[in-house]
């Protein structure tokens, strides 16, 4: 059985051109359910709070009968470094100290994904991990990335298909689950059947 709408929850540009790639037809209703980071576990953090965007959008579109088929799909990204959770960056200097903390070193990209099917009526979840590797920075090189726009508005300050690319030295795993939403994984597992 295919359903009649797809829901995107998020209002990243991102997660809309990584859907909109592989011919997924959706609408986007955005939550602005607070949630807050309240496990020191990376996986479990993000995969709640993907989970409580995917009922904020669930609710707020009523989607309750057999005549309204639909799928919502709400994603959250964490990046750890060493074992602690980074964000996004509140200021400059916040930004800064990730960057720094990064840089020369390995960290870890996880993205959680919820989907609500309304045809099988459950929530399912998965977590995707990404090691990113970037490269040493000079000071100048810090500098320079924070007075770009680029750092504020992204998990870990950087963006891996942006500026920031220059310094990224090798990934193990998916690509696109840095960028924020894990495409393959998603279509395979929970979309082909549906759309």
């Amino acid at each position: 059985m295919k359903v009649k709408r797809v829901i995107l929850a998020s209002a990243s540009p991102r997660r809309k051109e990584l859907l909109a790639q592989i011919g997924v037809g959706f609408e986007i209703m955005v939550s602005d359910k607070e949630t807050e980071i309240d496990s020191l576990d990376p996986k479990e953090a993000c995969k709640k709070q993907a989970f409580q965007k995917a009922v904020d959008i669930v609710d707020k579109a009523s989607i309750k009968y057999e005549d309204d088929t639909c799928i919502v799909i709400a994603a959250d990204t964490i990046v750890e470094y060493e074992g602690k959770i980074i964000g996004k960056p509140k200021s400059k200097e916040d930004a800064k100290q990730m960057i720094e903390a990064i840089s020369g070193r390995k960290h870890r990209v996880y993205t959680a994904v919820c989907i609500y099917n309304s045809i099988v009526k459950s929530y399912e979840s998965f977590v995707e991990e990404t090691s990113v590797e970037v490269a040493e920075l000079s000071d100048e090189e810090i500098e320079d990335y924070l007075d770009k726009k680029e750092p504020y508005d992204k998990a870990g300050a950087y963006a891996i298909q942006g500026y920031f690319s220059r310094y990224i030295v090798g990934i193990e795993g998916d690509y696109y689950n840095v960028m924020g939403l894990p495409i393959g994984r998603l279509y395979r597992e929970y979309l082909r059947h549906y759309i």
